[in-house]
């Protein structure tokens, strides 16, 4: 109560209206600036956002103009009010909006993301509102009172709570480099994809080691105890975990040695596809039909794995046909390669050709051999484009396409009548 009419004294006492002025011409000048500044940045900027004030740097210019404010009226006039209670205020607004636009960021389509975002937006609007009444004091001084024991050790809330907090902040910027260092260094600097994925993949995984390291150490983790736990991880993954180092390790070995990109058409165990995506513990197949395989990287690592387009782009595509005995064969491979040659998609160089494969038993196979270099757009759709070219070719030309024919003998099986005499 004495805090909340302390609050209620400097209130009726401060410089109101010149607070007013100096707060508004505070946040207008940092919506100017930000919007200045924002103008060529990306709508998922981590400092501007999509409407400039939801982003981190209108807060943040908003604090750092409001709180030199509050410092020069405290200096000239006594006491302030309005100023004093907005710097709480903006506080939480950045803690808020850099939470809120590296989880966006980072985790785009998670719905937890959000529900972590809301609670840390709930629980600093609650800070705030105790600094602001000045109750935040006493808050700790109770916080620190409340021991927690751990063997021979002792950890207090207080203590608990600020080094989560400092470890989630660690944790983050981390994040936030990590995608920084993707879009705006390695994106312009590396052109391979695959070398990329590993520069991506690597930086990430050391920053996230590094914000590890920190935050252990701000919640009050001794480090040297880590030697103990890299002892049991070693041995963890010496046996019962053998085959996802495994899986991680041949990731990295496929991204190196670059024997299966990005983008390739592979086979896998009977299975066609385009590689859409190298994970570090797996490798995503998409087939031209959109049945997605997830395919662990020691397979194709230690198993027999084709590579379609590993030193030419161009796709083998073929379709069978069967006409009857008496057409003509040098007729029907002129009217099969005229009817691939009419796609444009088809590869004029090398040519499509169409061979006589079999004697089959109803006419003559015929196989019709293309070529594409755009196997991801599909190749059941230009093979049923095609087909249908060639049974228009084939019927403005008279010849034959046989239905099966088969001939079934009937044997009587009742005995024959005996003439009598």
């Amino acid at each position: 109560m004495e805090a909340l009419h302390a609050l209620i004294h400097d209130f009726s006492q401060s410089h109101t209206w010149i607070e007013v002025a100096l707060l508004a011409a505070c946040l207008a000048l940092a919506y100017g600036a930000s919007r200045v500044l924002g103008r060529q940045q990306p709508p998922d900027s981590v400092w501007f956002g999509r409407r400039t004030v939801d982003g981190l740097m209108f807060p943040l210019l908003a604090l750092a103009l409001v709180y030199a404010a509050r410092v020069g009226m405290e200096t000239l006039l006594q006491p302030v009010f309005l100023l004093r209670v907005a710097v709480p205020v903006l506080s939480s607004l950045v803690l808020i909006r850099f939470f809120a636009r590296i989880l966006a960021n980072a985790f785009p389509r998670s719905a937890a993301m959000r529900l972590l975002e809301r609670i840390v937006s709930w629980l600093a609007w609650g800070v705030a509102v105790l600094w602001i009444v000045g109750l935040l004091p006493a808050v700790r001084a109770e916080l620190a009172g409340v021991a927690i024991h751990f063997g021979k050790s002792q950890v207090t809330a207080l203590t608990l709570i600020e080094g989560s907090l400092s470890a989630t902040v660690v944790m983050l910027l981390a994040l936030w480099l990590s995608s920084t260092l993707e879009r705006r260094l390695l994106d312009r600097t590396i052109v391979d994809l695959s070398m990329r994925k590993v520069a991506v993949n690597a930086t990430r995984a050391m920053l996230l080691l590094v914000g590890l390291l920190f935050a252990l150490s701000a919640v009050g983790v001794d480090l040297t105890a880590l030697s103990v736990l890299g002892g049991a991880v070693g041995v963890g993954l010496g046996f019962g975990l053998q085959k996802l180092a495994s899986n991680y390790v041949s990731g990295f070995v496929i991204l190196l040695e670059r024997s299966l990109r990005i983008g390739d058409n592979v086979r896998v165990d009977g299975f066609e596809g385009r590689i859409t995506d190298i994970k570090t513990r797996y490798t995503l197949i998409r087939a031209g039909s959109g049945r997605e395989s997830i395919v662990p990287n020691e397979t194709l690592i230690t198993q027999r794995v084709e590579n379609l387009s590993d030193a030419d782009r161009k796709f083998n595509v073929t379709t069978n046909i069967v006409v009857g005995y008496d057409s003509q064969v040098a007729q029907v491979q002129q009217i099969l390669c005229d009817a691939a040659a009419a796609q444009p998609r088809v590869l004029k160089e090398p040519q499509p050709v169409a061979y006589l494969v079999n004697f089959a038993p109803d006419g003559l196979e015929f196989s019709l051999n293309f070529w594409v270099s755009d196997p991801s757009a599909g190749t059941v759709n230009l093979r049923s484009d095609i087909n249908i070219a060639i049974l228009e070719g084939l019927r403005a030309a008279g010849i034959d396409i046989p239905y099966p024919q088969r001939v079934v003998q009937i044997k009587g099986t009742a005995a024959e009548p005996q003439a009598t005499a």
